[in-house]
């Protein structure tokens, strides 16, 4: 079994709204919604990763915050470890600038939006934690 695959992820509220992000067709997961963010690079921490990969994707900055997350799945095809941080946004107009559709949900909508498996704690988690959403 090959090393995991390590992605930082992060979690965007802006007045009782979160971020997400739509895979890109043709790739792993397409179509499904995710928290935005990506792949570590040798030499990064998880926060530099998610800070890079923010801006390369949506064109943002952010101040990454406290990891509120981490967890290991495993795919058929690959296994990912995952960290999620809260970000504040501090620059920037989230644009999919690789094509790629996004949308700032309420705590109710969330469910109509369908997620990878990796992610089923958080979802659960992000239930019980209203303070995240003002």
């Amino acid at each position: 079994m090959s090393e995991p695959i390590e992605v930082a992820a992060g979690l965007i509220f802006r007045q009782g709204r979160l971020l997400i992000t739509q895979r890109p067709a043709g790739g792993h997961l397409a179509g499904l919604w995710e928290f935005p963010g990506g792949k570590r690079e040798p030499g990064e921490t998880m926060p530099q990763c998610l800070r890079r990969e923010l801006a390369e994707e949506l064109g943002i900055t952010v101040e990454v915050g406290e990891c509120i997350e981490m967890l290991t799945h495993a795919y058929p095809e690959k296994t990912v470890r995952l960290e999620f941080y809260v970000c504040e946004l501090t620059e920037g107009e989230p644009t999919g600038l690789d094509g790629q559709q996004l949308a700032w949900v309420r705590l109710d909508e969330l469910d109509a939006y369908e997620f990878p498996a990796a992610d089923a704690c958080l979802l659960e988690r992000l239930k019980q934690e209203l303070d995240w959403w003002k």
